[in-house]
C-alpha cells in the first residue's frame, strides 16, 4: 500500500501558496517562541484577540457557560488549555488535541556562574534526551526568567535579537582530540563539560580591583545588574534555558521544508492551537491542551501527570450546572483525543533503523502511530482498532492525506508521548503528528505540506469526532 505525496494536492497556484503562507506563519512562531513560557505567552495573547476569556474570570462572575463560549486557562505560565464549548454537555465528552511545548535544551544550574582562568562560565544541566556532542560549537541564546525575592519576575532573552551577542560551548580541536575520538559517541562529550563561555574581560571598576579574585565573573555580574537589575543570588530562583540562537529557516532549493529549533513538539502544538482558534460552537466541546515537561516524563505541576486539566474540566462542568465527581469522570471517559506529537521521519542516510512499510515519510501527510513505546510496546498507549477506523473515516471524508508509522524497527528503540496518561481516564486516544528529521537535535527539519495537512486534520477531528 503506497501513500501519494501530499504536494500533488496543491498545484503551483493559490492552493500551494496557502501551504507556504501557513508554514511561514509557523516559521515566525517557531523563531520567536523557544521556551514553554514563550509559547504559552504567545498563545494566550492570540487567544485573547480571538475572544477567549480566562477561566478564573468566568468562575468569579458565576455566569453559566453556553455553546460557543471560548475559555482558556494558563497554568503557571508553562501549560494551558483552551476550550470552545459545544452544543452538548461537557459530560458527553470532549474532542481534545493534546501537545507539549517543552523541547530538549540546556538548563542553567541554580549556582551556575563561575570563573576559570579569567574565563566566565555558566554550568548547565541538559534537559530531555539529547546527543550531547550536538550541542558544542553552536551559537546559543539564553531565554527565561529571574524571579526576585520581592516578587518581580525579570524576562531574559539574549542572543536572538539583532545585535545581541551569542554564547557557546567549546570543543577540543582535532589536533588534541585523539583520546576523545576513541570514545563512544555517548561519552565523547560529558554532561559536566557542557559549560557555556560567556565572557573574558576583567572588571575595571571598584576599590581594590588589583587584588580582587574572579574579576571576569565580577564584570559579568556588573553587566547583569546594569541590564536587568539582578544579582548573583537571583540565579537561585531563575529558570534560564540555553537554546540554539537564530531563526528557523526555509530548507531546500524548493523551500519545501523548515529547519528550526523545537519542532518537537511545537510543530504539533501550533496547528493544534490554530485548529481551535476560530471554531464556533462545535457539537462537542473542542479542546487544545498544551503541556510542559513531556521531554522528562510529563512530571511536575505543569506536566500531564498533574491535575490542572482535570481541575479545569471540573470547573467548566460546575459552570454548566453539574457539580459532582461522577460528571467529571464521565466527561473525561467519554472524550476522544489526538495526542499530537512528532514521529521520526525516514532518513535516507540511516535506512537500517526503520522498517520501510511502517515508517513515516516527508510529504505523505499527517502521521498516526497506533502505538509507540519501545521494543515490546513498553510504555505505549495502543489505540483501539475501532477508534483508528473512525479517524480514517474522518480524514478520508475530508480528503486529508495521512500515513501510519512505527518509531523505528521493533528492537531498535522507541519513545512515548502523553497519550497513555489521558488514556488512563478511559478515553479513546491515539498518537498523531508530523514527521521530523534530526529529532531532538538542536536543529530539526519538517515538511511544510505535512504541517499543513496536520492543521486540516486537526480541524476535521475537532468538528467531526
Amino acid at each position: 500500500m503506497e501513500n501519494k505525496n501530499a504536494w500533488e494536492k496543491y498545484d503551483e497556484g493559490d492552493k500551494r501558496q496557502q501551504v507556504m503562507d501557513f508554514a511561514e506563519e509557523y516559521r515566525q512562531f517557531l523563531s520567536a517562541c523557544k521556551t514553554e513560557r514563550e509559547c504559552v505567552r504567545e498563545f494566550t495573547a492570540l487567544a485573547k484577540q480571538a475572544g477567549f476569556v480566562e477561566l478564573s474570570e468566568r468562575i468569579k462572575s458565576g455566569e453559566p457557560i453556553k455553546a460557543g463560549d471560548k475559555i482558556y486557562v494558563s497554568h503557571m505560565g508553562k501549560a494551558m488549555a483552551l476550550f470552545v464549548i459545544g452544543e452538548q454537555d461537557i459530560e458527553a465528552g470532549m474532542n481534545i488535541l493534546g501537545a507539549h511545548v517543552d523541547s530538549p535544551r540546556l538548563d542553567l544550574k541554580q549556582v551556575p556562574l563561575y570563573e576559570d582562568n579569567q574565563m566566565a562560565m555558566l554550568d548547565t544541566h541538559y534537559y530531555g534526551g539529547v546527543k550531547k556532542y550536538q550541542w558544542v560549537t553552536l551559537p546559543l541564546a539564553l531565554h527565561g526568567v529571574f524571579a526576585k525575592k520581592d516578587g518581580t519576575v525579570v524576562d531574559v532573552n539574549i542572543g536572538d535579537r539583532p545585535g545581541d551577542p551569542v554564547f557557546g560551548i567549546s570543543d577540543l580541536l582535532i589536533h588534541l582530540a585523539s583520546e576523545q575520538m576513541e570514545k563512544k559517541a555517548a561519552k565523547a562529550i560529558e554532561g559536566e563539560k557542557l559549560d557555556i563561555l560567556i565572557g573574558s574581560i576583567p572588571n575595571q571598576t571598584g576599590e581594590g580591583k588589583e587584588n580582587a579574585k574572579d574579576t571576569v565573573k565580577a564584570n559579568i555580574l556588573r553587566i547583569l545588574e546594569e541590564a536587568y537589575g539582578i544579582s548573583e543570588e537571583d540565579f537561585l530562583s531563575a529558570e534560564i534555558e540555553a537554546v540554539p540562537a537564530g531563526e528557523a529557516r526555509d530548507y531546500g532549493f524548493d523551500r519545501s521544508m523548515i529547519m528550526g529549533y523545537g519542532h518537537d513538539d511545537r510543530v504539533c502544538a501550533y496547528p493544534s492551537f490554530r485548529a481551535l482558534l476560530n471554531m464556533e460552537a462545535p457539537e462537542k466541546t473542542a479542546v487544545c491542551l498544551l503541556v510542559d515537561k513531556e521531554e522528562i516524563g510529563s512530571v511536575g505541576a505543569t506536566g500531564m501527570h498533574s491535575r490542572f486539566f482535570e481541575d479545569a474540566v471540573a470547573e467548566l462542568v460546575h459552570l454548566q450546572g453539574g457539580d459532582c465527581v461522577l460528571s467529571v469522570r464521565r466527561a473525561m471517559r467519554n472524550s476522544k483525543m489526538l495526542s499530537s506529537d512528532v514521529s521520526a521521519a525516514y532518513d535516507p542516510n540511516y535506512p537500517e533503523v526503520t522498517e520501510k512499510r511502517n515508517a513515516a515519510y516527508f510529504g505523505k501527510g499527517l502521521v498516526f502511530n497506533k502505538y509507540t513505546g519501545s521494543r515490546g510496546k513498553s510504555g505505549s498507549n495502543d489505540a483501539n482498532a475501532e477508534y483508528m477506523a473512525e479517524i480514517r473515516n474522518i480524514l478520508d471524508g475530508n480528503q486529508i492525506m495521512f500515513q501510519t508509522s512505527e518509531l523505528g524497527k521493533v528492537d531498535q528503540g522507541g519513545g512515548g508521548t502523553i497519550a497513555y496518561i489521558l488514556a488512563n481516564y478511559g478515553m479513546q486516544v491515539i498518537d498523531s503528528g508530523v514527521a521530523v528529521l534530526n529529532m531532538h537535535a538542536p536543529w530539526e527539519i519538517i515538511s511544510k505540506v505535512d504541517l499543513y495537512e496536520a492543521w486540516l486534520g486537526y480541524e476535521a477531528f475537532l468538528k467531526e469526532a
